[in-house]
């Protein structure tokens, strides 16, 4: 069995499914982009996550054109920035434009920025955008659970999927049992915790009884929960070992040791403050 073959699907609210196990590529500099998601490819992963605000959805798209593989074995997302909330339409067919591709398989706001009150008006359009069939499904980043409140007194269609930050020492518990509550998928980006989170005695001990890095059992540990997980790496041998986290299943009690690894310390921007526009 090949590693993308082992790797399982999420049904999303909608039927459509995503690979559990994706690759993202935040932070990855636009001239080794194509080269690092075609190892990415290579090695088996099936779903690429990127966004406008990264500038490398071209290069995204080059590596895709490149493989050869089937475009509908890819499960590609992309995510509006947050200037084009007003323009989300546009933003979109740009987007798409970049990565070469006639549909985006998930489309993301990519933060609510409350202070300019606009992620409603760009969900409206991204509606049209579902119904037309260029994105097949449609979801939230960083959406806490009053944005999503909000969102949905006007929505007719339920986000997808609400990617946001979590990892065992910071997990926005109630945030992921409200998503999950409402038919959200939740999928956790800074899975490893941006590293920080590998050295925990419950993380390493673990690791040492499997003999697997500590990257993957928390990655196993994301899995477990039903969490879709983004782990990125340079590295094309880091990306076949994360890739082999769906062979590890970790015990009720080891589980529980990571989950208590909880600090409520977050790593990146708060969704209810955060306004960069990301042009």
């Amino acid at each position: 069995m090949t590693p993308h073959q082992a790797v399982p699907n999420v049904t999303l609210n909608n039927g459509v499914q995503i690979p559990q196990l994706g690759f993202g590529v935040f932070q990855v500099p636009p001239e080794e982009t194509q080269r690092i998601v075609e190892d990415a490819l290579e090695a088996g992963y099936r779903h690429i996550d990127t966004a406008a605000a990264y500038g490398n959805e071209a290069a995204v798209g080059a590596a895709i054109a490149a493989s050869g593989i089937r475009r509908e074995d890819i499960f590609v997302t992309t995510k509006l920035r947050n200037g084009e909330q007003g323009t989300a339409q546009e933003a979109f067919q740009n987007s798409r434009r970049e990565l070469g591709i006639d549909y985006v398989d998930l489309y993301l706001i990519h933060w609510p920025v409350p202070s300019r009150n606009l992620f409603t008006e760009a969900w409206k359009a991204m509606e049209k955008l579902h119904a037309s069939g260029e994105i097949r499904a449609i979801g939230v980043s960083n959406f806490l659970a009053d944005h999503l409140d909000t969102l949905l007194q006007s929505a007719d269609v339920v986000p997808a999927v609400n990617q946001f930050e979590l990892h065992p020492t910071f997990q926005q518990p109630e945030l992921a049992a409200k998503s999950r509550s409402l038919g959200i998928a939740v999928e956790a980006y800074s899975p490893l915790g941006q590293g920080a989170d590998l050295d925990a005695a419950a993380v390493t001990s673990a690791a040492g009884r499997y003999g697997v890095t500590p990257a993957l059992v928390v990655l196993a540990w994301h899995l477990a929960q039903g969490n879709i997980a983004i782990p990125k790496s340079a590295n094309s041998g880091r990306m076949r070992d994360n890739l082999a986290a769906v062979g590890v299943t970790l015990t009720p009690a080891e589980i529980s040791g990571i989950t208590a690894l909880e600090t409520g310390a977050r790593i990146g921007s708060d969704p209810a403050v955060a306004a960069h526009s990301q042009m």
